[in-house]
């Protein structure tokens, strides 16, 4: 059931109230359009049918971001204000806004205008059936066009391959996912814009429900934080590291067998030519294939051993449980 603009949100079997939605906001110097962009938030989660509140993480403003907020949070209680002292990057500030938010559903976005943030409920009522839904932005309006879209679609094709899955948007920042599905891999992200990233591959990694809605993506106000050589090759760097933590053998299998696919050839050549003498570089190129594999297997040993056990299937979507909104998915089928 949902709960109308203002009222008392649904209570848990511990008599807590939780709001219906929390949307994190992290900040770093946005002092000439925060408050525009709070209150468009604002304005259109008041006019939905969920309770809610605001999270804004300021991680370390030094341009009066930080006041405009905290005369926010005085003003209205649903506007929750966290300072970092120090900037940590959004990653970061993302991590400290999800652990402390109390919603069932978490929306994250930034304070840029680029994001259409008086869709959020629109995004959120898009969480039915799923686990996590992101924003799929239909063009690119950042900096270093040029150099951001073969790497951003390099890097995407690199995700794909490990989960096997079309990934329309890969780093969007504005998303929603259940908060008791995304708590438990908050300590994989990292404090840069490839935390966005991180998410998006875990959810699907361990084989929860994505869906992607069509967005549009604006023009950046103020000055850009994302270094383009410096965060693609975190984001390139991170990609790889999921794939090891995940699925290792993606990387080593083809490289292993390639290497051995040579070797063998070079085997035949050698044999063929050198009157059955094996020569060295073959020995190594066969012993390389050897390591490279048998490494790969033991990868893959550790990463199935050591795998958190998946949630109970009663919990997933559509088989009763809570999901945006307060309404149950069996009920939106009827």
């Amino acid at each position: 059931m949902s709960t109308a603009p203002g009222s008392r949100p649904p209570s848990d079997a511990d008599g807590d109230t939780r709001p219906d939605v929390s949307i994190v906001l992290p900040t770093f110097n946005e002092v000439g359009h925060v408050r525009e962009e709070l209150a468009r938030i604002c304005e259109a989660m008041e006019a939905s049918d969920y309770t809610w509140e605001v999270v804004a993480v300021d991680d370390g403003s030094s341009d009066g971001t930080r006041e405009i907020l905290r005369s926010a949070s005085a003003l209205d209680a649903r506007v929750r204000l966290i300072e970092h002292r120090r900037n940590l990057g959004s990653g970061g500030a993302r991590r400290t806004g999800t652990r402390a938010a109390r919603g069932h559903v978490v929306v994250w976005t930034d304070v840029d205008m680029t994001y259409p943030n008086n869709e959020i409920p629109q995004l959120v009522k898009a969480l039915d059936g799923y686990d996590q839904v992101v924003g799929a932005r239909t063009s690119e309006e950042g900096t270093h066009k040029a150099l951001r879209v073969p790497a951003k679609w390099a890097i995407r094709r690199l995700a794909q391959y490990l989960t096997q899955e079309e990934i329309p948007d890969l780093n969007s920042g504005f998303r929603a996912f259940r908060r008791d599905k995304a708590i438990r891999y908050l300590n994989r992200l990292p404090n840069g814009f490839s935390c966005v990233t991180t998410m998006t591959m875990s959810f699907l990694a361990d084989g929860l429900a994505v869906g992607y809605v069509e967005i549009p993506y604006a023009a950046r106000e103020g000055e850009s934080k994302f270094h383009w050589y410096r965060d693609t090759r975190k984001y390139l760097l991170q990609v790889v590291r999921m794939i090891l933590g995940y699925e290792p053998l993606r990387v080593f299998m083809p490289v292993g067998l390639s290497l051995l696919l040579f070797g063998i050839g070079k085997l035949f050549y050698d044999f063929a030519t050198k009157d059955l003498r094996l020569a060295t570089n073959t020995l190594l190129i066969l012993f390389a294939a050897f390591q490279v594999i048998s490494i790969g297997l033991l990868a893959d040993l550790v990463v199935r051993v050591t795998k958190p056990p998946v949630d109970d299937p009663l919990d997933a979507p559509g088989t009763g449980g809570r999901v945006a909104g307060g309404e149950e998915a069996a009920a939106a089928r009827e």
